[in-house]
C-alpha cells in the first residue's frame, strides 16, 4: 500500500470468514503468501504479504466477528475514491446498496445493481471532512 491516493485503483482485498485461521493457512499453501497478525482485541486477523515484498501487504483474511460479523464471505476489493460521500451518493443513485459502513476507517462496503460486493475507500488525508448524510 505505497500509493494511497490514486483514485480508481484497487488498494486492497479483504476476505472475512468464520474460519479465518484455516483460510489463512489455505492461501499460505496455495499461493505462497506470508501472514502477519493484526491484533483485534481478543483475537487476531491476518495481513497477507508476498514473500518477495514483505513490507507491502496485499490482502487481509479476517474473522467474521464484531463489526465484521455480517460481511459476506467473498473477496472484497477496496477502491480508492477522492470523495467518499459523493461516490456513495452516486452508487446509491444508480441502484447500489450499502452493506456495511466503517467511516472511522474511511470505507463503505456496497453491492452494485448486479449484487457484486465492493468497498469504496477514501485516503486518510482527504477523509477527515468526509461524512455520509
Amino acid at each position: 500500500m505505497t500509493e494511497l491516493s490514486k483514485t480508481g485503483m484497487i488498494l486492497w482485498w479483504d476476505l472475512t470468514v468464520p474460519n479465518a485461521t484455516e483460510i489463512r493457512d489455505f492461501y499460505r499453501s496455495v499461493v505462497g503468501w506470508d501472514f502477519a497478525e493484526v491484533p483485534m482485541g481478543e483475537y487476531a486477523d491476518y495481513s497477507a504479504y508476498r514473500r518477495e515484498a514483505p513490507e507491502e501487504p496485499v490482502a487481509g483474511v479476517c474473522h467474521a466477528r464484531g463489526i465484521n460479523a455480517n460481511l459476506p464471505g467473498v473477496w472484497i476489493p477496496y477502491v480508492v475514491v477522492e470523495d467518499l460521500p459523493a461516490a456513495v451518493a452516486a452508487a446509491l443513485a444508480r441502484g447500489g446498496v450499502v452493506r456495511h459502513e466503517n467511516m472511522d476507517a474511511g470505507y463503505i462496503i456496497l453491492a452494485d445493481p448486479a449484487g457484486a460486493i465492493f468497498a469504496l475507500y477514501q485516503t486518510p488525508a482527504t477523509s477527515e471532512s468526509a461524512a455520509i448524510e
